[in-house]
């Protein structure tokens, strides 16, 4: 019966651990994905001057983010106005050229980053200068 309590005890220490570094090592994995992707769109728009209408047109359409969504992309170059683009607090686009983001672990997104749906998205903001959680934007 002490063996069993014990082992109960260790599982209760070990489980929340082991699920705490699963979400790091997937949010680590979404930051290293959208870097890439935001390079190849880089290098699109060195070679066209625009940027693609979608992922498809680099090559990445369908690319999964570790919790298994595709990517997010949206041309904000072509875009009249700004109803779609990814806002911070202030109701202000994050990004002038594109935005490319994972809807994080609950697959739920909404444009402003201060919704709770959109809390554990990984982002793209500031053209690239910042990529990772919203709710550390």
């Amino acid at each position: 019966m002490l063996v069993v309590a014990l082992i109960g005890v260790l599982l209760a220490i070990a489980l929340p651990a082991y699920d705490s570094w699963r979400t790091r090592t997937r949010t680590a994995q979404a930051v290293t994905d959208i870097a890439a992707i935001a390079t190849r769109l880089s290098l699109h728009w060195q070679d066209a001057r625009s940027y693609p209408a979608s992922l498809a047109e680099i090559g990445m359409a369908g690319t999964l983010d570790p919790w298994g969504n595709p990517y997010q992309y949206l041309n904000l170059q072509t875009l009249r106005g700004n109803g779609h683009a990814r806002k911070d607090h202030s109701l202000v686009p994050i990004n002038t050229d594109f935005d490319l983001y994972s809807m994080g672990p609950d697959g739920r997104s909404v444009g402003p980053l201060t919704a709770r749906a959109s809390r554990d998205d990984i982002v793209r903001a500031n053209d690239g200068r910042f990529i990772g959680l919203a709710s550390d934007y």
